[in-house]
Formats: C-alpha cells, structure tokens, sequence
C-alpha cells in the first residue's frame, strides 16, 4: 500500500490479529494453547466483519461524488483488506495442521471421516440416532429460510440441483465428541452430521455436503436523541437485529462447486466479495472450551495461580488500610478478591451509607452484584450506572440494570450520544460524624472472569482531592452536574485531551531546553490524529517516545513529510502472551519529577470525545515505583514483545548478544510474587 503519515485502523488491525496468529505458530507455546490463539484469531476476525467490515461497506452508500471529496476509498481498503485476510486464512490452516499432528504424539487424535474405523463409525452413528438427530434442523428452499448470524449450517445439494440448509445445533451438543480409539479421538459435530444426513432426508438423493456459517451486520443503528429509558428500551429491542442484520461474510468449504457457489449466492442475495472461502470446518471459537483430555502438563501453561495481594487480602480493617495509604491491584497477577471485598465490606459496614459505581460489562452472575444486592437489602444506598450500548454485552447489562432497580437501586443507563467506559467506584461512609469517601479507579471492568484473563491495574485511594473529584464525575453522570470540577482526575471528554496534550507540549518544551525529555506509554490502540501529530512534533524535537500498544496504532514509526522532516524514530511495540494486555499507563518525564497516569482511556478519538473515561494520577510513591516498574518490565521484554514498525512486519524484539531473556509477564508475576514474600518478612 502507498506509505502514508497515519496507517488505517482497520488495516492496521489486521496486523495484531497475525500477532495472535503468530502465537499459535510458535512451537514453544504449549500446543492445546497454540489451538487457543487459532479460536482467539477466530472470534476476532468474526467480530471484525460483524462490525468494522460493516462499517467500510456503509461508506460505500454514500454518494460516490461526496466519497471522493471526503477521500473515502472503502472499495480500495476492502479488496486489501480481504486480501490481506486471504493469506492469513491460509496460514491458519497450515497451522492448524501441525497442531493436529502434534497433538497426535500426546495421543489426542482428530481422524477425518475417511479414516474412522468401523468401530468409530458405528458410535458416530448410534449418538446421532440418540442424541442430534431430533434437534437438527432442516430448511428448506421452498421455505425461504433466514440464516442466523454465527450459526453453522450444512449446505446439503440434491441430485436435482436443489439445496436445504441443516443447522448443526452446537448449542446442544459438544462440537468435538470423544469416540472409541486408542488414547483420545475427537470428531466435529459437523462430521457426525455429515455421516448421517441420509437418515434426516431419506426421501432425497444427497449430492454434497458442505459446511457454511454467515456474520451479519452487528450494528443496532439506533438514533441517540431521546431520553434514557426509552434509548435502553429501544436497545433492547433492537438486540435481535443481529441475528439477521446485513451479512458481511460467508465462510463456505472450498470443495463447494462453483455452479451451487452461484446459486447459494444468489439465494442470498450475496455479492462475489461477500463469499470468503474457509476450511471444511468453521467457528474455531470453539476450541475456547476443548479441555487437556490426558491431564499431560505439557500441553498447556503451567498454573499461576493468582496471588493474594500483601495487605488487602488479608485486611481486618479494609477501610484503615486504605485510608492509610493507596493501594494498587494488579491483575490477573493478584486476586480480584479485592475489589469484590470491597464491595462487600461496603455492603456490610454499619458505616457505609452510599455506593456508586459503573458498570461497564456485568458478569452473568458474580460476588460483586451478589454484593451490591446485599447493599440494598441492608438499607444502603446504591447507584449504579450501567452502560447499555456496550457491545455484545447489551442485553445481559440490561437485566441486570432492571433487577437493581427492582430491588431499589437508582440506576442511570446510557448517557444520550455517549458511552460511560470508565471503571469506577466510590463508597461514602460515616465516620464520627464525618463523611469520607473511598474510591477504586481501573483499567479493566468490574468482573473477575475476565479479571483471570486481562492485564489490569486499579487503585484504591482515600486521597480527598481523587475522591471529590470522582465524587463531581458521579454527580455529573447522574445529570446533578453539567461539568465536573476537577483538580487531579483526568475526565472524558472534559480534560483528558486538552491535559495530555499539555504532558506533551511540556516534554517538547524540556526537550528545546536541553533537558532530558520522554514518554513511555502503554495502551490499547492509538487512533486519534491530533495525538499522533503531537507524538511526532515532540519526536522531532527529541523527545524520546516508547509506545506500548497491543492493538492498532495508527502512528507509522519513522514517517516522514514536508512537515517533519528531522523526526526521530518511535519506537512501538505491541505484547501478545499468555494473558490480554488491557491496561492504560502514561508516563511523562517531566523534568524529572515524573508524572503518571493510569485508567481506562486508550488515545482514540471515541475515548478522549465521546465517552466517559477516568484516569487517576499516581501520587503515593510506593505505587508509582511499583507500577512504573512493572511498566519498564514491559517495555524490556525480548520474548514475546514484537515490533510494530512501517512494514507491520511484526517482527520479535530481539534479544541483544548476551542478554537476559525476559518474558514481561512472567516477570511481572515473579517480581510481585517477590514483594509479597518481603511484605511477610517485615
């Protein structure tokens, strides 16, 4: 593609998810955990044409003139990016190949159909006949039947030219089942199905069989000027368009004929771009839930188990220790325990007359909600603010804001033209007469399943400044306020922009005065122009910059034009592990008195603009050393840190002769390991 100052996000994308896919190349990553890296590339290319593909294909409904003032190109950017995609498919089946193989010296087998035994066969068979047969549906074309987004279907074609559809009801049966064969044979649910759709349509003559699945469109589309209960109600409403919104993709088997190709596209009223050849196989999500069948440590990490955090685990008094000083949590390195017994201690204190927090992604069922019902049944009062636009995450958020309020919670949803993405809670307790307030500020939502997952950091503070400032953002939130005063919080879309902007005018300002002058930041993605254009002003003043961005970055290290012509190289890497790197650090030399910043706002114009984002400075000096420590562990590591660079040539940090390996996760895990062992010592 044409070398530009500023890399397409959606382009750029696609170069993190082939780091996930790089994962699953690497020989040393545990095998059943490289089939994990090939079910995570999976979920987020089927994400990714649910919702990024669906948006480059409304731009090309605007009119071509209007398109070409704007220099819109989405047909330009859609034939690379289905190119680009092209490859990377191919790759995974490769990859998957040799992991099939080498999980064949482990004993765990994936036979294809031509190579099941008679034996294998017949209990194929008989678990058909008791088990799926009844919940297989057919339908027909006569039907005009609706495909249903995510679902695996088998195309079945007759001798007469005619086809049916067959939903594979995975939602009911295991889509890998074990059969009879020395060690552990697994065949799909598909290819059980395949051996017996003679038994589904005795009276057709079967042609072929091939497996299809469609994402459709997941935009709801809604318009966002009315008022909160009836934007929630519309919301919910709404949910059912993605099962049969506007396709985006069909994964179809290669082995298809083109002539059944033809007529399947035309059935659904699919363009040539919209068909996307897959394997004989789709929806390798699945493989999210295929367990070690041996219980051989080899096949997956060994356990970390999360550790107890030095002083709030085991707190008697989890309000004195935090009033004592901050205290800052690291996930999934320590327990979510904390934050759950933080609530808890909330709900059940005599004192605590108030709890506020937001709910981003609510957890099905957890010690949290179980808390803050607990809350409400002692008599505190409780507000929640749950953010209903969350993506995929929707209707589960939305029952959960009705159960609250059933049981006498005040709970805010959406914020007309803007989501609250901030991950924040605030107690307010009585003390002597005296009300004082407790806050937690994070990086990551309020649920400890993905807390075992995602890298995150969160801060319990006491700090009056912090608190009345998180105290004006809940009054803004619940529209007691239009603005919030602030005087150290960071707060989108008021001040987070205009502040960092100003970290870096300073840094470039030190710089032009010979002083030492650099950023280290750690974060998801970076998107926002007005950010970049600032990164690449202070490069070019000499600021030394080091990015650490999991996702896309659409800054282009080393870009050069009439502009900047002097700029100094950026240096971007991006940690794909065991564990999501989800945490957002911001680190300013300042002259030498250094700043830091951490919470929930990545550099995009959606988090600085249009959401509610908090980000909390870090004042007590034990907890910047420690995170700051944790964050240059980050920026050192040389096994699992690749580069993002002009080419997204992906490539490993390398080692320099001599070095140290260091493997930033693990590392973090054995440094707070370390600092636990000293807390118990002294």
């Amino acid at each position: 593609m044409e070398k530009e100052v500023y890399k397409h996000r959606d382009v750029n994308w696609l170069f993190f998810n082939e780091r996930v896919l790089l994962e699953a190349a690497d020989e040393t990553t545990p095998p059943l955990e490289r089939l994990k890296f090939l079910a995570i590339f999976s979920s987020n290319l089927d994400e990714y044409f649910k919702v990024r593909v669906s948006q480059i294909r409304q731009l090309k409904k605007v009119d071509k003139p209007l398109r070409k003032k704007l220099m819109l190109r989405p047909n330009k950017k859609l034939k690379y990016i289905l190119k680009t995609i092209d490859g990377q498919q191919q790759r995974f089946g490769g990859i998957l190949q040799d992991i099939l193989e080498d999980l064949k010296g482990y004993g765990i087998h994936f036979p294809d159909l031509d190579s099941l035994t008679d034996a294998q066969k017949n209990y194929a068979s008989e678990y058909f006949v008791e088990n799926m047969q009844k919940d297989c549906e057919i339908l027909e074309m006569g039907q005009n039947p609706k495909l249903l987004d995510g679902q695996l279907y088998l195309l079945v074609s007759y001798m007469d030219e005619s086809f049916c559809f067959v939903k594979i009801p995975t939602d009911k049966h295991p889509r890998f089942v074990e059969i009879p064969g020395e060690g552990s044979h697994y065949v799909f649910l598909d290819s059980i199905l395949k051996m017996n759709l003679e038994r589904l349509v005795p009276e057709k003559r079967i042609a072929g069989s091939y497996s299809i699945k469609l994402s459709r469109d997941a935009e709801l589309y809604l318009e966002d000027d009315y008022g909160d209960t009836a934007l929630v109600e519309r919301i919910y409403e709404s949910l059912g368009q993605r099962k049969s919104g506007q396709p985006t993709r069909l994964l179809y088997d290669p082995k298809m004929p083109e002539a059944l190709r033809k007529s399947l596209r035309g059935h659904l009223n699919l363009g040539k771009v919209d068909l996307f050849p897959g394997g004989t196989f789709h929806n390798f999500s699945d493989f999210f839930g295929f367990d070690n069948p041996t219980g051989n440590p080899k096949l997956n990490y060994g356990k970390k188990e999360p550790l107890p955090h030095p002083v709030l685990s085991d707190s008697a008094d989890f309000f004195a220790s935090i009033a004592e000083k901050d205290r800052i949590v690291h996930f999934p390195y320590q327990s979510f325990d904390s934050v759950e017994k933080f609530i808890l201690t909330a709900a059940q204190d005599d004192g605590v007359e108030h709890i506020k927090i937001t709910l981003y992604r609510v957890a099905k069922t957890s010690v949290l909600t179980d808390a803050l019902l607990t809350a409400l049944k002692n008599g505190k009062k409780v507000t929640l603010f749950i953010e209903a636009k969350a993506r995929f995450d929707e209707r589960n958020n939305i029952e959960w804001g009705k159960i609250f309020q059933k049981q006498g919670a005040q709970v805010f949803f959406s914020v007309p033209n803007i989501k609250v993405h901030s991950k924040i809670a605030l107690v307010e307790r009585r003390e002597k007469k005296i009300l004082r307030r407790y806050a937690y500020i994070g990086t990551g939502n309020f649920n400890a399943k993905t807390a075992k997952l995602y890298c995150d950091h969160g801060l319990f503070t006491a700090h009056p400044q912090i608190t009345e400032d998180l105290h004006q953002v809940f009054s803004t939130l619940d529209r007691k306020l239009i603005v919030p005063k602030l005087k150290q919080l960071l707060v989108s879309p008021y001040t987070t922009r205009t502040a960092f902007l100003q970290c870096i005018e300073n840094e470039i300002k030190n710089s032009s005065q010979g002083k030492s002058a650099s950023i280290n930041i750690k974060m998801n993605s970076l998107e926002d122009r007005t950010m970049i254009d600032a990164l690449y002003r202070a490069s070019d003043a000499g600021v030394k910059i080091r990015l650490l961005v999991r996702g896309f970055c659409c800054l282009v290290p080393n870009a050069k034009n009439d502009a900047y012509p002097h700029r100094e190289p950026i240096q971007v890497t991006s940690i794909v592990d065991r564990y999501l790197e989800h945490g957002r650090i911001y680190l300013f030399e300042n002259g030498g008195d250094e700043i830091m910043y951490m919470g929930s706002a990545d550099w995009m114009g959606r988090n600085l603009d249009r959401r509610i984002e908090v980000l909390t400075p870090i004042l007590d000096k034990e907890v910047f050393k420690e995170l700051k420590h944790i964050l240059l562990l980050q920026f050192s590591d040389n096994v699992k840190a690749r580069i993002q660079d002009a080419a997204d040539s992906n490539e490993r940090v390398r080692k320099e002769q001599d070095g140290k390996a260091l493997r930033s996760q693990y590392a973090i895990y054995d440094y707070l390991q370390l600092k636990l062992k000293d807390e118990v010592v002294d």
